[in-house]
């Protein structure tokens, strides 16, 4: 990546040498551009710097060294995070020059700078802003980017409401940069999340139990409709078994599992701090007795090979704005390797995406489970 002080090295987390994705786009650069010119004009970051949503570190790798005060880095990705360590020692930025914080953990009690990497969820930046405005003072500079695609009039109505007069610049190369005045004075509305509603009838152990979703978790607001017909489909794991939500989101159906046989050992598992944190509050609004285990992590990793019974996956098949299967294949190789011998994946997603190729040639064999004209449940069995 080429800044106005010099060419950096990025990479992804888990680098993979074929993956063409780039760890960064343009309007990461139109930032940092603006920024290296403000700096010409005498006024270089000062005080404590915030970077909310950096996806890959590339916008803190930049800045570290510029920053006359601290910098301070907030994310929600597990692989987000380790790909800014990982950046930063590629590029020779000390581990201590960046503060590396979740979505979950208490912001800085004070920021001089905001940069905010407009996330697709409008939800997530809605909670984020929240919990960041009051550490905001009137002098803050705040400045978002955003590819052109990525930002609507929600978003700057979402900026206005929440800190302050908002416009934007002109776009260069399919990005734009919002501007924000932050007026301490400005009343807030009070910060809707994390969500919580009822599941409705017909889904067994789980009708009308709570569901909690914190910002920025996939269908926060209604149980997604893969979900639903995954419910339908789960198989028994009654036995004591161990077994993995994986890529959990708001844990319904490691939590149907739990509710299903209090005997099995669940493994919430899932790289957003969010996500991880709507499971456990799922878990814990519905009482469920036995034992589970709540990681943010990348999909099994850790997880000790041939130590689970059954992995649960509706796979995403998104990441950021690149339609993708990189996801899916980690986590279905992750698992193999997790399974025991005669150990179970259980797979939901959209029949068009052809998952079962995938696992015959992982594992050997898939079978259906369960289909409908939008959606299949395979089953594949680690052999030996």
């Amino acid at each position: 990546m080429t800044t106005p002080w010099g060419e950096l090295e990025l990479a992804r987390f888990p680098e993979d040498p074929r993956d063409r994705l780039r760890a960064w786009d343009a309007s990461d650069a139109y930032l940092l551009r603006h920024l290296a010119e403000r700096e010409v004009r005498g006024l270089p970051p000062a005080g404590t710097v915030v970077v909310l949503g950096d996806r890959w570190g590339a916008l803190v790798t930049a800045l570290a060294a510029r920053a006359a005060g601290p910098c301070v880095q907030i994310t929600d990705s597990h692989l987000g995070q380790e790909a800014t360590r990982a950046n930063l020692a590629r590029n020779g930025v000390a581990a201590d020059a960046v503060r590396l914080l979740t979505t979950q953990d208490p912001p800085p009690e004070r920021i001089d700078v905001l940069l905010v990497r407009v996330p697709k969820s409008l939800a997530l930046l809605e909670d984020q802003l929240l919990r960041l405005a009051p550490s905001l003072h009137a002098d803050t500079l705040v400045v978002g980017a955003g590819m052109v695609k990525e930002i609507h009039t929600s978003t700057l109505d979402l900026f206005e409401t929440v800190l302050g007069p908002t416009h934007t610049s002109l776009a260069e190369q399919k990005a734009r940069l919002i501007f924000s005045a932050p007026d301490p004075e400005r009343p807030r509305p009070a910060n809707p999340w994390p969500h919580t509603y009822a599941l409705p009838d017909g889904l067994g152990v789980l009708s009308g139990r709570p569901v909690v979703n914190h910002a920025g978790v996939f269908c926060a607001d209604r149980l997604d409709i893969g979900t639903r017909f995954f419910l339908g489909h789960l198989p028994d794991t009654r036995g004591g078994r161990r077994v993995v939500d994986l890529g959990c989101g708001n844990g319904v159906v490691g939590t149907a599992v739990a509710l299903a046989d209090p005997g099995a050992q669940v493994l919430f598992t899932d790289e957003s701090f969010q996500a991880v944190a709507s499971a456990e509050a799922t878990y814990t609004a519905n009482g469920v007795p036995g034992h589970a285990e709540f990681r943010v992590g990348d999909g099994l990793a850790g997880v000790p090979a041939g130590s689970v019974d059954v992995v649960l996956n509706n796979p995403p098949f998104h990441s950021h704005q690149a339609t993708t299967d990189a996801t899916a294949w980690r986590m279905f190789t992750g698992a193999r390797r997790a399974l025991r011998p005669g150990g179970e994946l259980w797979v939901v997603g959209n029949r068009h995406l052809g998952y079962h190729v995938k696992l015959r040639r992982l594992f050997g064999n898939s079978e259906v489970v369960a289909g409908n004209p939008k959606f299949v449940v395979l089953r594949a069995v680690k052999r030996g």
